[in-house]
């Protein structure tokens, strides 16, 4: 069986993934993806929202080499709560060339911390969006905040769009950096210039510990994928948003494939297309190599930058 053969279940979009016509820059990272069990290895929590496939460190680390990565950022999902052994088995199986985002609880030792740190641990997730999560107490999450910041972690928030208002003064009194998924998921229908996308400029604008990721155009776009015509042009309703915040925070944004993209309704995505969208949204080499090896390098191996 090929390695990039899908797990029964997976939506079949696609009969595997492409070689992007993109040519990565030298060192790129691919500083959003995913690893899921193997459920019998790593069982998924019993509180979690959806079941993912299987999608193991292997069919990572075969991809990355594929699309012509050099590097991962393998993000805990919520399937896992906060048991980070499958993320911890692939850093640790990675020879140095991924890093990590854990979940974890108040409960959570400074031990166990320190041994996510020397695993490649550089920072947790806070998961706002209500349908994947259920709440947890901000006193609960401002405690880890605070007891993450003398390693040097930083915190990754998801949420949606409309809650940004209500969430605002929570998120502007973290005492990190702060990385936002996808762009705080934008509605895509109300452009580009709707009160809601200028609200999340101006959270990265006045706060510049703020950090984005302009990623997952799939999970946005209304216009969907293209034709499968040979046309390499994906997703372009959700271009504006992301050059946008590309173009004005060069510094402060990072790309992932999102790679398997768990819980998608409509269709799966090939990871070439996704890669061929750097260029739409990045349009010159110095804004490329910002956004897939400078920043995701200043962040996630410090001492290697």
């Amino acid at each position: 069986m090929s390695i990039f053969e899908k797990t029964p279940g997976w939506l079949d979009w696609y009969q595997g993934p492409s070689k992007p016509h993109f040519q990565l820059p030298a060192g790129a990272v691919d500083a959003h993806c995913h690893v899921f069990g193997p459920g019998d290895q790593f069982p998924y929590a019993p509180e979690r929202k959806y079941t993912p496939c299987d999608a193991s460190k292997a069919q990572l680390f075969a991809l990355r080499d594929h699309l012509g990565f050099v590097r991962n950022v393998i993000v805990q999902a919520t399937c896992h709560g906060a048991d980070n052994r499958a993320l911890v088995d692939a850093l640790q199986h990675s020879g140095g060339k991924a890093r990590g985002v854990a979940t974890v609880r108040r409960s959570v030792s400074d031990a166990e911390l320190q041994a996510l740190h020397a695993a490649g641990v550089r920072g947790v997730r806070f998961n706002f969006v209500k349908r994947l999560v259920d709440f947890t107490p901000r006193d609960e999450l401002m405690e880890i905040a605070e007891r993450i910041k003398p390693l040097g972690w930083h915190v990754v928030i998801y949420f949606e769009a409309v809650d940004l208002p209500e969430l605002w003064d929570f998120f502007t009194s973290l005492p990190t950096t702060v990385v936002v998924d996808h762009m705080g998921r934008p509605d895509v229908k109300q452009g580009v210039d709707s009160d809601e996308f200028s609200l999340f400029l101006q959270f990265m604008r006045e706060h510049g510990n703020v950090w984005s990721k302009v990623s997952c155009p799939e999970r946005l776009s209304v216009s969907g994928p293209p034709a499968l015509n040979g046309e390499r042009s994906a997703y372009r309703d959700v271009v504006p948003f992301a050059r946008k915040v590309v173009e004005s925070f060069p510094d402060r944004v990072l790309w992932g494939t999102d790679w398997p993209h768990p819980n998608l309704k409509n269709h799966m995505p090939d990871d070439g297309l996704l890669v061929d969208f750097i260029p739409h949204i990045a349009p010159t080499a110095q804004l490329q190599r910002k956004l897939l090896v400078d920043n995701p390098m200043r962040l996630y191996w410090p001492d290697e930058h």
